[in-house]
């Protein structure tokens, strides 16, 4: 019988068969796991049956949410981490070596482009082109390009990339395309729809949606040829290519880098996971009427948001997404003081995380992009003035009210 999503998330854990008739699959604090015999745990260590050996690799706790997020994004299998950039850091770290090349969105999060420098020291070349236009991409590519990396939807300023564009581009050249899924999450968007290999989640953000844990995920779509990744390692070339590349993030990645969900992180993500559509759909109706309202406002100068006629990628978004996504900035015209206007916010949050179930601002140049520069900042689109918001699920006329109000004293 064919289920809806929401169904699926919220029998998954007894579906998948749970100890002592639980509903939701439990904690498991244990770092070591013992075995009959020499021969299992061997066997256990080498890949040849099913188990866990060391907390690090994972436990039954990590192992059904990570059941969970490879339900939502259809994929064949998925790595959790402690954190998303532990995910972004740990897979890049197991799948290139010096000398590769990377080809990435110009629009990345900052700590994805403080990443990227690092990986720049170590040997790897990036090049960061304007994602929005497939051309671009193309062109940047090189002999040496093994990862083209880019998000649904940019932070802070929601700019789109070239998803189906750069899929296709990636598919025809059999260069692994990694997508980062978070602002839009797998609800509203299955990068697998645009040939992506692999797909990144921050299980921090709505995912989880409660902003009292961190997390992050790989889940592999199944539809990359890993037998022509040239770097694969000898003892990760087993049982069919399809699994290759998970099991060397898994091994080269999360075991040696340790970046490892504890078991109730992992616990607190799948429970918030189980309300994540009826979040999603709240929250991207409020973004939506909110941003429609500031677009109109008079001391208002500029407003990003997908779901607005007036956003550049405006129409690819509405073909590839279910909705527009919680993620929001505005600017405010010249003379008023944007962190007037902030103080001024009763309802809202002065905060710098995404993805919560209440709703967060905060000044975007002045904070989370301060160490990026000013000519950083100009050529990524931000404006001294710009405002990024994360809307929450409240009820919306008292969200409308808080920012009236708030312009109103600027």
């Amino acid at each position: 019988m064919s289920r809806g999503l929401t169904t699926q998330l919220l029998h998954a854990d007894r579906l998948g068969g749970v100890e002592h008739g639980a509903t939701h699959k439990p904690l498991h604090t244990s770092a070591a796991f013992g075995y009959e015999t020499a021969a299992e745990l061997a066997s256990v260590f080498q890949g040849e049956r099913s188990g866990h050996v060391y907390a690090r690799q994972g436990n039954p706790t990590t192992q059904a949410l990570e059941a969970k997020v490879t339900l939502l994004e259809g994929g064949v299998g998925t790595v959790s981490f402690a954190t998303g950039m532990g995910a972004i850091g740990s897979m890049f770290m197991a799948l290139l070596k010096q000398g590769d090349h990377i080809v990435a969105s110009q629009f990345l999060f900052g700590n994805t482009a403080s990443l990227f420098t690092t990986l720049e020291n170590l040997g790897c070349s990036v090049t960061l082109v304007d994602a929005t236009d497939a051309a671009q991409v193309a062109r940047a590519i090189t002999p040496k390009t093994r990862i083209v990396f880019v998000e649904t939807i940019a932070n802070p300023r929601t700019q789109v990339a070239d998803l189906e564009g750069i899929g296709q581009l990636c598919a025809e050249r059999g260069i692994l395309y990694v997508v980062d899924n978070t602002m839009t999450t797998p609800y509203l968007f299955r990068p697998s729809a645009v040939k992506a290999g692999l797909v990144m989640n921050s299980l921090s953000k709505s995912i989880s949606g409660h902003g009292n844990v961190l997390g992050g995920a790989i889940t592999d779509t199944g539809l990359f040829d890993w037998a022509s990744f040239p770097n694969i390692q000898a003892p990760y070339k087993k049982g069919a290519p399809k699994t290759w590349g998970l099991l060397q993030i898994r091994k080269k990645g999360l075991r040696d880098f340790g970046a490892t969900l504890g078991a109730e992180a992992a616990h607190r993500i799948s429970n918030g996971a189980e309300t994540l559509t009826l979040r999603m759909d709240r929250a991207c109706d409020n973004a939506l009427k909110l941003t429609t309202w500031l677009e109109q406002h008079p001391k208002v100068a500029a407003v990003h948001y997908p779901g607005l006629e007036s956003h550049a990628q405006h129409e690819n978004a509405r073909r590839w997404f279910k909705a527009y996504g919680a993620l929001m900035s505005f600017e405010l015209k010249p003379g008023h003081d944007t962190f007037a206007m902030l103080d001024a916010l009763e309802l809202v949050i002065k905060s710098s995380h995404l993805g919560d179930n209440r709703t967060l601002a905060i000044p975007v140049a002045q904070t989370i992009f301060w160490e990026m520069g000013l000519e950083k900042r100009q050529k990524m689109g931000i404006s001294e003035s710009l405002v990024r918001i994360s809307v929450g699920i409240e009820d919306y006329a008292d969200l409308q009210a808080d920012f009236e109000q708030a312009l109103a004293k600027v």
